[in-house]
């Protein structure tokens, strides 16, 4: 049986620089960073379709509104939301470095590091500040005429919770692909 081998690469021919992998930390850092707005979204999504989340009559969220004409913002915003947070697997993707071949007129063209890089520092500062601020007055928030409590309370908090990580995650994962463009082009 026959096996087929590479011809050895010329010693004259020119290689191409590359940049060097993305680690496995960081690949897991923008993973993580994508996810952590799937449980408020699949909270959102639940309200959307009329499923009970504990929000009381005068809270504009109670479950006799739902499904209906504002069960399309709460999806919309989920997507929205979910479509931003994957936006970060961007940073250690090809996608994110080369514009992808289905793109016309701008297939195979490099993106340039700071087309990313400021976007992505903007979002990541907003968010971080967005939500931890949100998380110092979460308890009050919760106070609201028609929020929920027991069970409800912990649902919602639980699927809040990890949107606290999404910006310090972008952030990690910003300064990563900045550093690894910078240096390696």
């Amino acid at each position: 049986m026959a096996t087929l081998t590479a011809a050895p690469a010329s010693p004259s021919a020119p290689t191409a620089p590359t940049a060097p992998a993305v680690s496995r930390p960081i690949r897991w850092a923008a993973h993580a960073a994508a996810l952590t707005l799937a449980p408020s979204g699949l909270w959102r999504l639940a309200i959307a379709v009329g499923i009970p989340v504990g929000w009381g009559v005068g809270s504009g969220l109670e479950a006799e509104l739902f499904p209906g004409k504002w069960s399309f913002y709460l999806v919309a915003l989920s997507l929205f939301a979910e479509g931003l947070g994957l936006l970060t697997l961007g940073l250690v993707q090809r996608w994110g470095e080369v514009v992808p071949s289905w793109i016309p007129w701008l297939r195979g063209r490099r993106i340039p590091p700071l087309a990313a890089v400021v976007p992505a520092v903007l979002g990541a500062v907003a968010v971080t500040l967005v939500t931890v601020s949100a998380s110092f007055h979460w308890s009050t928030s919760m106070e609201a005429p028609g929020a929920p409590t027991g069970a409800g309370w912990w649902l919602m908090t639980l699927c809040y919770a990890p949107l606290v990580l999404w910006g310090p995650l972008l952030g990690v994962v910003t300064v990563a692909y900045w550093r690894r463009r910078r240096l390696h082009g």
